[in-house]
């Protein structure tokens, strides 16, 4: 039975970095599984489309396809923006199975990731007793969404951090300068900003001029294309495989 065709979904930019990041990562989740057919979309900004994507596999006789979200959480283009373009699609080409997968977070491997830029950066474990960790996402008026960051940023806490603290590019208050500057008022001798996001953009470039502008300490780099997201990635798609098989079968 052939494997279903991996299509991950991103949100798109104008900053050419971002998709140059996902292509990127996608090209890791090639190589990680070889033989399985990967392929990328994105909602707006960038070409292809996720309708035109669509329309060529079912052109060239695909038969499933696993919709993955670049996301990290379940807010707006998660159940909201992503369904509506699938469920056009579906109507369109009623011959393709779609399934959509889960968001990416949260995950073990989406903190090894977080981990990984860190250390990259310049924080070694000895730091964390001494260093309050900023989380820095890109914000979202979705209560699920906000909850799961600040849900991140509590179990952070207990890895050895001296304070973590979540903050925001847009949506929400505190922005990454007020986080990084809160931390400094309680005291907290050095601070590493986290950008808890993707690819970049304009979103993280926020981030990071509001962590430099605050003094930040540290100030990590996007989660990337790093190898645990890749992994990541994977893990989502075999969850909805077997959900396809067992809906296929019932």
């Amino acid at each position: 039975m052939p494997r279903p065709v991996l299509l991950v979904i991103a949100h798109g930019s104008r900053d050419p970095r971002h998709a140059a990041t996902v292509h990127a990562l996608t090209e890791r989740v090639r190589a990680e599984r070889p033989g399985l057919r990967v392929e990328t979309a994105f909602l707006e900004f960038n070409a292809p489309s996720v309708p035109r994507v669509l329309e060529r596999l079912a052109a060239q006789g695909a038969d499933e396809v696993v919709a993955l979200p670049l996301l990290l959480t379940r807010a707006f283009h998660a159940k909201t923006d992503i369904p509506s373009v699938l469920r056009e699609a579906r109507a369109r080409l009623p011959r393709l199975h779609i399934r959509q997968a889960d968001v990416l977070g949260p995950s073990p491997l989406l903190d090894a990731t977080l981990g990984r830029r860190l250390r990259e950066a310049g924080v070694r474990p000895g730091d964390l007793p001494r260093t309050g960790l900023v989380l820095a996402s890109a914000g979202s008026t979705d209560p699920e969404a906000i909850a799961v960051i600040a849900e991140i940023a509590r179990e952070l806490r207990h890895t050895g951090w001296c304070a973590v603290r979540p903050a925001f590019a847009s949506a929400l208050l505190p922005r990454t300068e007020d986080a990084v500057r809160a931390l400094r008022a309680e005291g907290v001798e050095r601070v590493a900003v986290a950008p808890y996001v993707i690819a970049p953009g304009r979103l993280p470039d926020r981030i990071a001029a509001g962590a430099e502008a605050a003094g930040a300490d540290v100030l990590a780099d996007v989660l990337g294309a790093a190898p645990e997201l890749a992994r990541l990635l994977l893990d989502r798609y075999d969850e909805a495989r077997v959900t396809v098989r067992a809906s296929l079968s019932a």
